[in-house]
């Protein structure tokens, strides 16, 4: 009896650590199981267990990109048609801003967003519903994108924030947007022959680094409507027109190319101009017209107010120069302040010539006793600080025998008869050199005549100048 329940414990035991282990056993299998269909997604392609989606009936059906586009299946580093015809893509660009203009460096800064249109039907897909598929950048290096590149380009790139701004847009036939948004820095060659009264032709030049025209044709997509603006306001510029234009470009190495511009017309403002550089000149000129109303013996008020002008001009000139490029040309706003600094400089000229003239005079006069001897000019300028003509006494002039006139009443005869008094003169045309004494002998006709001789001069220069530029 003892053997007999020893013999059934023991039964008992051992049934109860078969069940255990054999509950040990389905256990680890089922979690076997959970990792295989947790992991087979990754393994074989995109299948995934079919028990866990109906034990878990929140999931969906996980399809890969990839695999619906079949990338797998093509080589996507040749282009759509290869060795076919050329294959078209379609160009659209949209102008966000143009950040800066440089007169400087010649070149503009530019962002946009660029569109390319093309067909691939290696990425064509089946759709019940005909929808696109819309993919960001991690897609596009897997595939064959056009080699679109910036002629005449400094720098570029595209926006990284907070992802690439880029985007891939797939339809189930095959055609395919896509979209970057690029900053652009390009060259510009500028003229500058009417500066700051010019107009500047800039443009944006489109092409394809590695197809020619036999494998790739760039074309706009919509025509003139291809490209968009915003509305952009420039500090100095006024943009009067874009517009967009195609053409072909020859490499001898390579062959044609087609290439798509960009254009857009700058008209600069002209009030920022007027400001700074225009008026301030204006006031220069007619400022060292002041000399000629202050009295000629009154010389540091005169050679200070010319000097003055002269440096003013000059500070001028080189301020204007210094935000300029080194061009080799004349520009119109040199014209100006040139032709404005040659007026100021004209009038420190004009004094020392009265000054020279003045003196010439005085030494004349004293040789002829007309001044005495014992005058002092500077008691004469000690007061206001001019020397005046009324504080010389001058010896009276002897009365001249006015001229002689035929009385319209006396007979031919008579006044044959008559002869002129003794002492007079007839009129005649005076040579250069008697109006070089006569200008000596009354120095003072110098400044009278440059009051109206200078604003008239500088008054048709200026009638000209904005005539011809504006």
């Amino acid at each position: 009896m003892k053997v007999d329940g020893m013999s059934c414990l023991a039964l008992a035991v051992a049934s109860f650590v078969a069940m255990a282990t054999a509950g040990r056993s389905t256990s680890r299998r089922k979690h076997k199981e959970v990792f295989l269909g947790e992991n087979s997604k990754f393994k074989f392609g995109g299948r995934i267990d079919y028990k866990l989606k109906r034990q878990d009936s929140t999931k969906t059906l996980l399809i890969k990109s990839e695999q619906l586009l079949r990338i797998e299946e093509s080589d996507f580093a040749m282009r759509p048609g290869f060795g076919g015809a050329a294959i078209p893509v379609g160009i659209d660009v949209q102008v966000e801003s143009i950040d800066s203009i440089s007169e400087v460096n010649m070149d503009f800064t530019m962002t946009l967003y660029l569109r390319h249109y093309w067909k691939d039907e290696r990425l064509s897909f089946p759709s019940q519903t005909n929808q696109s598929r819309t993919f960001d950048s991690r897609l596009v290096k897997k595939i064959w994108v056009p080699d679109v590149f910036f002629v005449h380009s400094k720098r570029s790139f595209i926006h990284d924030t907070t992802m690439e701004n880029i985007m891939l847009r797939v339809y189930p036939d095959g055609n395919i947007l896509y979209s970057v948004r690029v900053t652009v820095t390009a060259l510009c060659s500028m003229d500058f022959s009417s500066f700051p009264l010019d107009t500047q032709n800039c443009s944006l030049e489109l092409e394809s680094y590695a197809y020619n025209e036999n494998d790739l044709m760039l074309y706009w997509k919509n025509g003139n409507d291809s490209l968009r603006t915003d509305e952009i306001v420039l500090s100095q510029f006024f943009i009067e027109h874009f517009h967009a234009s195609s053409g072909l470009a020859f490499y001898s190495s390579t062959g044609w190319y087609n290439r798509l511009f960009i254009n857009f017309i700058l008209r600069r403002h002209i009030f920022f101009f007027m400001l700074q550089t225009y008026f301030p000149t204006m006031l220069m000129v007619v400022l060292s017209w002041v000399s000629f109303w202050i009295d000629r013996r009154a010389v540091p008020a005169r050679v200070s107010l010319g000097m003055t002008t002269v440096l003013t001009m000059s500070t001028i000139i080189t301020g204007v120069s210094s935000s300029m490029p080194q061009v080799s040309y004349v520009k119109a706003v040199d014209i100006y302040l040139w032709t404005s600094f040659l007026f100021v400089f004209l009038s420190v000229i004009e004094y020392a010539a009265v000054n020279y003239c003045t003196t010439l005079e005085e030494m004349r006069k004293m040789r002829r006793g007309k001044i005495p001897s014992t005058f002092d000019a500077s008691q004469a300028m000690a007061f206001d600080g001019c020397f005046h003509d009324n504080d010389i006494e001058l010896t009276t002039f002897t009365r001249m025998a006015p001229t002689l006139t035929s009385d319209p009443l006396t007979t031919p005869t008579q006044s044959s008869d008559l002869r002129p008094p003794e002492g007079t003169r007839l009129r005649r045309q005076r040579s250069v050199r008697e109006n070089v004494d006569l200008l000596v002998n009354n120095s003072y006709m110098i400044d009278s005549y440059s009051r109206l001789a200078f604003p008239l001069s500088y008054l048709l220069f200026n009638i000209i100048y904005w005539s011809l530029y504006s």
